[in-house]
């Protein structure tokens, strides 16, 4: 399970606002049976008036997807089956995000 692989959010009734789930936890944790966990959200619209750090989306399967950094949570591992997509090159994009909750915009 690598750091930044995004996985179809296995929470069917959360599945339609956010359809992945980013893996955020360096791989040197992977002894433990949870993985931190970033939910990529869904919107109508591109999200105006939003801090530029929280508004930067990526895209996965053709979907572009805003990071829900204020929702990051421990996920189990075993229930992140196989990954969709590795978003290692939007990196930066989710460090800066979760950067934004913890540290301000």
């Amino acid at each position: 399970m690598a750091q930044f692989d995004a996985y179809e959010n296995p929470a069917a009734a959360q599945r339609e606002g956010f359809p992945f789930l980013v893996v955020l936890q360096s791989d040197q944790l992977d002894h433990h049976s949870t993985r931190l966990v970033m939910p990529l959200a869904r919107l109508p619209r591109d999200p105006q008036g939003w801090p530029h750090r929280l508004a930067q989306p990526v895209h996965v399967k053709g979907e572009r997807l805003y990071p829900a950094a204020h929702l990051c949570a421990p996920f189990p591992a075993k229930l992140l089956r196989t990954p969709v997509a590795s978003l290692r090159h939007e990196s930066a994009v989710f460090v800066d995000a979760l950067d934004a909750v913890i540290a301000g915009v």
